[in-house]
């Protein structure tokens, strides 16, 4: 799993590449296993058929189901980058609103917290990288809490336990971005994705070979689609791998709301 997540992080296409020779090959041993067995008359060709029919009805149940599941926890990642600039947002207009030193330290923390909080959804798998990443969320929010606890203590007001509601609501949804950016594609479901294509692909060869026809044009475009299926299962389902990848163009749009800053308009 690590060697083909290792391909998939340098080349998607190679990756896609790999999947199609190996079931090439799967596709030649069938065929030779199907010439072979027809020499010997030792198979029916009509048990053959209803075998191969169940097993390409399967593959595709199973590529619907990992299909969902992938699409499913994209989703999920992009949900929760929308949700927690929104949350970034509020709280930095409510610290804004608040106007003392501190609730103005704590709206130019959150502009560096926004900032950090892009990188980590566009890092790659760099683990070093990421774990830096975590810290300074960690010293982020720290510094922010004891600001806005210390505002809490001074004015324990409804407006200091909207901000600290804020705050904590943001701090909330990092966690779940950072649960769903470490929420990876099952390695069962994987293995099972793949052993079912190449069990597949190996019984369309079995048949073919039974009959001595080829129908290479019809088998190469078979190959052809559950590898870009496939491919695309993988790619949605890796927060860090790939070109289906999280924006980060929620945050890009809240850092731009910040440099606007806060005009109080004159009093009527």
């Amino acid at each position: 799993m690590a060697f083909l997540a290792g391909i998939a992080e340098q080349s998607i296409i190679a990756f896609g590449l790999l999947l199609l020779a190996v079931q090439v090959v799967a596709h030649r041993i069938g065929i030779w296993m199907g010439r072979r067995a027809k020499a010997q008359a030792t198979t029916q060709m009509e048990g053959v058929s209803v075998v191969v029919g169940g097993m390409l009805a399967l593959m595709a149940f199973v590529l619907a189901l990992t299909l969902s599941f992938a699409n499913t926890r994209f989703s999920e990642r992009r949900t929760g980058t929308l949700a927690e600039a929104n949350a970034i947002g509020t709280a930095w207009l409510r610290a804004k609103a608040v106007g003392t030193p501190r609730a103005e330290e704590i709206a130019t923390l959150l502009e560096q917290y926004a900032r950090v909080r892009a990188d980590f959804v566009m890092a790659g798998i760099d683990v070093a990288h990421l774990d830096a990443l975590n810290q300074k969320t960690s010293v982020l929010q720290s510094a922010l809490w004891g600001h806005v606890a210390a505002i809490v203590r001074e004015q324990p007001n409804p407006v200091s336990a909207l901000l600290m509601a804020a705050l904590n609501d943001a701090f909330d949804m990092a966690t779940a971005e950072r649960f769903a950016m470490e929420t990876k594609f099952p390695p069962q479901l994987f293995w099972l994705l793949i052993t079912m294509t190449l069990l597949s692909t190996g019984a369309v060869g079995y048949q073919l070979g039974l009959r001595e026809k080829s129908q290479r044009m019809l088998v190469v475009l078979l190959m052809l689609m559950w590898t870009v299926v496939i491919v695309d299962i993988l790619d949605l389902a890796a927060p860090r791998l790939g070109e289906f990848r999280t924006s980060a163009a929620p945050y890009e749009w809240t850092i731009q709301g910040f440099s606007g800053g806060l005009v109080i308009p004159p009093a009527p």
